[in-house]
C-alpha cells in the first residue's frame, strides 16, 4: 500500500476519534479505539481498514506500531497542493469575498512552512508531522468545496457559506499553530519517538514537552485530550512538569477556561494546581485568569467551583488581584459558595473573602454583600475548621472598618459567637481582636453578662501570643471607666498581665504595659500592683531605650502610678530606674522627668535619714 500510514494523531482526534494516553515512564502510546474504523491516509485520502472488533482481535492490550510518512514527504505533499488548490479557488465565481479571504490565507501557507521546515529538529519531532498533516487535510477540504462552488452542487448558499467560514476558521488555526510551534521551544528536543521504551529522564522531558505544546496547537478535542494526560502526569509527579510550564502554556490554559463545559473543568484543574505551587501566580493573572475564574464559581458544575475558589484563594493573597477579583463581581458568587458549597469549596471560598477584607476599601462592599451574617453563620457552624478560623478573620477586618458595620456584627449575633469560640484551648488572634474592636459598640453590663473579662484572663493564659497581645489590648480598652476598671480588678486579669510584661513578644509586653498604666489608677489594682513582687520590676525592665523598646512610655506611667509607695520606689531605685529614667528624660519620653525627680528626691531623703 503506497505512503499508507497508520494516523495516532491527537491533533486531529475529532475524525480520528482516538485517545492516547502518554505513560512517560514506559515511553509507550496506548490507544483507545471508540468508534469503527481505523483510519489511514493515502496522499490525503481516506479508507477503512476494517471493524473495531477485528482490529481488537489482532491488537492485545490496544497497542499497535505507528507507521509514519516522513515529514519532508508530507512537506513534499503539502507543496504540490497549494498551486493546484490556489488555481481552483480563484476560479470560483461565486461566495467571491469569502473566498477571497481564504486564498490570502492559503498563500500565507508556504512561508509559515518554510520557517517551519527550516529548523534543524523538524524531521525528528512528531508535531511537525502532525502539522503538515492537518494543513493537507485542510487543502484538500479547500479543494472540495471549490469544487462544489463552481459546479453549484453545493446544498444551500447559507450552508456553503458556513462550511467556508469553517474553512476559513481552520486555516487560521493552521496558520496559528505552525508560528505557535515554532516559538514552544519544544522542537529545540530531538524528541523521541514515545513508542520507543527508555528509562532514562530525556524521553520524559520531551515527552512532557510535547504534551505542554498540545495545549496551545490544535482544535479544541486535540487541547482536551492534552488536559486529561496532562493531568494524569501531573498526579504522578508535579514537581517534573513546574519547571517546564512556561508563560505561553499558561496562556494557553487561561484561553480554555473559555472553552467546553468539559474543557473548562480539566484546565480550572489545571490551574488550581499552579495556582496553589505558587510558580505562576504572575503569568496567571496577567493572561487574565481572574474573570473566568469567577464566572466559574458563579455558574461551574460543583467540581469546577470548588478548583476555581481554591485558585482563587491563593491569588487573592495579594491586595492588588483581591480588588480586581471584587471588580469582577467575584464577591457574590463567593459568598454564595460559602452557603452552599462542601467542605473544600467552602473553606475555599471563606479563604478568598477572608483575603478580600483584608482591603480596607472592600470591606464596605462586603458588609453590602451580606458577609457579616454569612460570616458569623460560619464561625458557628463551618464543616472545617480552617474555614472558621478564616471567617474570625474577616469579623476581625469588618470590624475595623467602620460603626456601621460594628454595629451590624452585634445585632446579627456576632459578639456571642466570638465569645464561643475564643473558649477553646488555643484561642487565636482574630477572633479576641474582633472583640476588641467592639468593646466600644456594646455596654458594660452586657459584657459583664457574656462574662467577657473571665474569657480574656483564659486567652492571656492560654491564647497564641497574637491573642495574648489582644486580650492585653481588649482590657485597657474596656477599662475606661472607674467601673470597669473596678470589674477588671476583680476578674483576677492583673496578674496574667504582669507575667505578660515578661513576654518574648514585644507586642504583647507594649499591650500589657499601656493596660496596667490605665488600670493602675484603680485603687485595688494599685494595691494588688504593689503587692505583686513582680510587677514594678517587670516595668523597671521595659524602661530600657532601646528603640526597638515600644513600651518604654508605658512603663513610665505604670511606674509613676506605684511610685507613691516608699516601698516600690526602692524596688525601682535597687533595679536601676534612676539610671534607665536619666536616658529617657534625655529622649523626652514624656512623664521620664518627673518619675525621676520623684525618685531622687526619695533617695536623698533617705540618705539623710539614715545619717
Amino acid at each position: 500500500m503506497d505512503s499508507s500510514v497508520f494516523v495516532d494523531d491527537i491533533q486531529r482526534a475529532s475524525w480520528l476519534s482516538e485517545v492516547f494516553v502518554f505513560s512517560l515512564h514506559s515511553g509507550q502510546i496506548k490507544t483507545q479505539r471508540d468508534n469503527k474504523a481505523l483510519i489511514c491516509i493515502q496522499m490525503g485520502t481516506m479508507a477503512e481498514l476494517g471493524s473495531m472488533g477485528k482490529f481488537e482481535e489482532q491488537q492485545q492490550a490496544n497497542q499497535i506500531v505507528l507507521y509514519r510518512e516522513s515529514a519532508e514527504e508530507w512537506l513534499s505533499h503539502v507543496h504540490s497542493l497549494i498551486p493546484s488548490v490556489l488555481h481552483k479557488a480563484k476560479t470560483v465565481p461565486n461566495f467571491t469575498g469569502r473566498w477571497k479571504t481564504i486564498i490570502s490565507k492559503i498563500q500565507q501557507i508556504p512561508g509559515c512552512l518554510s520557517d517551519l521546515s527550516s529548523h534543524p529538529c523538524f524531521s525528528k519531532n512528531k508535531l511537525c508531522n502532525e502539522q503538515l498533516q492537518s494543513v493537507a487535510k485542510t487543502l484538500n477540504e479547500a479543494m472540495e468545496l471549490a469544487e462544489l462552488c463552481s459546479a453549484d452542487k453545493y446544498e444551500g448558499k447559507l450552508r456553503m457559506q458556513s462550511d467556508l467560514d469553517a474553512l476559513s476558521g481552520k486555516l487560521d488555526l493552521n496558520l496559528r499553530d505552525c508560528m505557535v510551534l515554532i516559538k514552544t521551544g519544544v522542537l529545540g528536543e530531538a524528541t523521541l519517538p514515545l513508542y520507543i521504551s527508555s528509562s532514562s529522564e530525556t524521553p520524559k522531558i520531551s515527552s512532557l514537552k510535547e504534551l505542554l505544546a498540545r495545549l496551545q496547537i490544535g482544535h479544541l478535542e486535540s487541547k482536551h485530550n492534552a488536559l486529561e494526560n496532562l493531568i494524569r502526569v501531573m498526579e504522578e509527579d508535579e514537581k517534573m512538569v513546574m519547571p517546564l510550564m512556561g508563560r505561553g502554556n499558561v496562556a494557553a490554559l487561561v484561553q480554555l477556561l473559555t472553552g467546553c463545559t468539559r474543557i473548562r473543568e480539566k484546565a480550572v484543574t489545571l490551574i488550581s494546581v499552579l495556582a496553589e505551587s505558587g510558580h505562576c501566580d504572575e503569568w496567571l493573572v496577567s493572561e487574565g485568569v481572574l474573570p473566568p475564574l469567577v464566572r466559574l464559581v458563579e455558574s461551574g458544575s460543583l467540581e469546577a467551583k470548588e478548583k476555581a475558589a481554591i485558585a482563587i484563594q491563593r491569588l487573592s493573597i495579594t491586595e492588588e488581584n483581591a480588588r480586581e477579583i471584587a471588580g469582577h463581581g467575584g464577591i457574590t458568587p463567593l459568598i454564595e459558595l460559602c452557603k452552599t458549597g462542601d467542605s473544600v469549596s467552602q473553606a475555599a471560598s471563606a479563604a478568598a473573602l477572608k483575603n478580600v477584607s483584608g482591603v480596607a476599601e472592600l470591606r464596605q462592599l462586603l458588609g453590602e454583600e451580606g458577609m457579616v451574617r454569612v460570616s458569623i453563620h460560619l464561625l458557628n457552624d463551618g464543616i472545617l475548621l480552617g474555614c472558621r478560623e478564616h471567617m474570625a478573620q474577616c469579623l476581625q477586618n469588618l470590624s475595623a472598618a467602620s460603626e456601621s458595620l460594628r454595629e451590624e456584627i452585634v445585632s446579627e449575633g456576632g459578639v456571642p459567637s466570638l465569645l464561643a469560640y475564643i473558649d477553646g484551648p488555643l484561642p487565636q488572634e482574630p477572633a479576641v481582636t474582633a472583640l476588641r474592636n467592639l468593646i466600644p459598640s456594646v455596654n458594660t453590663e452586657t459584657w459583664v453578662a457574656l462574662n467577657l473579662l473571665p474569657r480574656l484572663a483564659h486567652v492571656l493564659m492560654s491564647g497564641s501570643l497574637g491573642a495574648q497581645q489582644a486580650a492585653a489590648s481588649a482590657i485597657c480598652r474596656f477599662g475606661s471607666s472607674p467601673e470597669a476598671k473596678r470589674l477588671v480588678g476583680e476578674s483576677g486579669c492583673v496578674p496574667a498581665m504582669v507575667k505578660l510584661l515578661e513576654s518574648k513578644s514585644n507586642g504583647c509586653r507594649e499591650a500589657a504595659a499601656q493596660a496596667i498604666a490605665g488600670l493602675v489608677t484603680e485603687g485595688r489594682i494599685r494595691r494588688e500592683l504593689r503587692n505583686d513582687g513582680k510587677s514594678v520590676t517587670n516595668l523597671v525592665m521595659l524602661l530600657d531605650s532601646n528603640p526597638g523598646n515600644t513600651a518604654k512610655k508605658y512603663a513610665v506611667a505604670g511606674l509613676m502610678g506605684l511610685a507613691g509607695s516608699e516601698k516600690s520606689k526602692k524596688v525601682m531605685v535597687s533595679y536601676g530606674a534612676i539610671g534607665y529614667l536619666k536616658k529617657l528624660s534625655e529622649m523626652e519620653v514624656m512623664g521620664a522627668d518627673k518619675l525621676l525627680e520623684k525618685l531622687e528626691r526619695g533617695k536623698l531623703r533617705s540618705f539623710f535619714h539614715r545619717r
